[in-house]
């Protein structure tokens, strides 16, 4: 089992802590009530993360296989994730009874913070020499 072939899911990891730790502190620096949201910040981060995880399962499983296929895959993959994450973000557009502004903004802006550490790592992999 080559280890270093799946770097980029430790570098996910950290990357996924870092801005988890930043997301709660910025929340608590400008006294945003999380608690009134239909998911929690730890909700999202941990579903995010699984299915970044996924990803990159995926990723690494056709790299080995057929390195030509890793952009084309991480394509198909985001896609499906993008229907996931549509399905949850599907009762927050629904509510309300409530301004819920900041839960979108929450919502898109994790969504958005994975997707762009999805790609920087994609394209370290895409770097990577054969």
């Amino acid at each position: 089992m080559n280890f270093k072939s799946y770097k980029p899911l430790l570098f996910l990891t950290i990357l996924a802590g870092i801005g988890y730790l930043l997301h709660k502190f910025i929340f608590s620096y400008l006294n945003i009530n999380d608690n009134v949201f239909l998911y929690s910040i730890e909700f999202l981060y941990l579903f995010y993360y699984g299915l970044s995880f996924i990803v990159f399962i995926i990723l690494i499983k056709v790299k080995e296989r057929s390195f030509d296929n890793v952009g084309m895959s991480f394509l198909l993959s985001t896609s499906v994730k993008m229907i996931f994450c549509y399905l949850i973000l599907k009762p927050i557009l629904q509510i309300k009874i409530y301004d819920n502004t900041i839960e979108k903004i929450n919502f898109f802006m994790t969504f958005v913070l994975f997707l762009a550490i999805e790609t920087l790592l994609t394209i370290r992999i895409l770097n990577e020499k054969q």
